[in-house]
């Protein structure tokens, strides 16, 4: 405040907010009731990005911190992909991304601009039905339905990997040309998505049919 502010008493410039000091304090560690620093939390970041889900581009603004199995579900309501564990341990939320099997919940959406990404929305429809969601209804692989959508996604990616020649841990010749797709090698490699229902005997002759096709 001037000389000349101070001598006609106090001004709104007077008492204009000094933005740094608001920057260094809002950024300082605060103390919780046991007197322990705690650092403060940081101000949201959004993003614009542009996700190609299911051959369409969609443009959307979102926090860089939003996973992509938010940013399918929230922002662009596909919902068939499920939110299980939100910690990637049951698999309920596995989408293909770039051919391959992801589980969304521990991907962020912005990792994923101008990637290929399929949902289970996206790989059949009515009256055309993927040749895995066709042998899952042949072959009652389901119960509740709620692990399902996930299921059938890994599946078609984990059988996109057996082709590709990729061993997995029940692999008995990591170096062979050929892998059988032998039961022990299904239950492995789909050993990350969970079914509460138990309905692996069914998910296990479904995707032997779909593997046959």
């Amino acid at each position: 405040m001037s000389d000349k502010d101070s001598a006609n008493g106090p001004t709104l410039r007077g008492y204009a907010p000094d933005t740094a000091a608001i920057d260094a304090l809002t950024s300082s560690p605060s103390r919780d009731v046991l007197g322990q620093t705690q650092p403060r939390t940081a101000r949201p970041v959004t993003q614009q990005i542009r996700l190609k889900v299911n051959g369409t581009v969609h443009s959307l603004s979102v926090d860089t911190r939003t996973s992509l199995l938010d940013a399918l579900r929230e922002n662009l309501r596909f919902t068939g992909s499920k939110k299980g564990c939100d910690h990637g341990q049951c698999g309920a939320c596995t989408v293909l991304v770039e051919g391959m099997r992801i589980v969304s919940c521990l991907s962020l959406a912005v990792m994923h601009e101008g990637d290929e990404i399929v949902t289970i929305e996206g790989l059949g429809e009515p009256g055309k039905l993927h040749p895995m969601q066709a042998a899952f209804l042949e072959h009652d692989g389901f119960q509740c339905g709620y692990c399902t959508s996930g299921q059938i996604c890994s599946a078609v990616g984990m059988l996109t990997e057996h082709r590709k020649g990729w061993p997995s841990h029940a692999t008995p010749d990591v170096a062979a040309a050929s892998i059988p797709l032998s039961d022990a090698e299904i239950r492995e490699r789909m050993s990350g998505n969970l079914c509460r229902c138990a309905a692996y005997p069914n998910i296990l002759a479904a995707i032997k049919a779909a593997g046959a096709v």
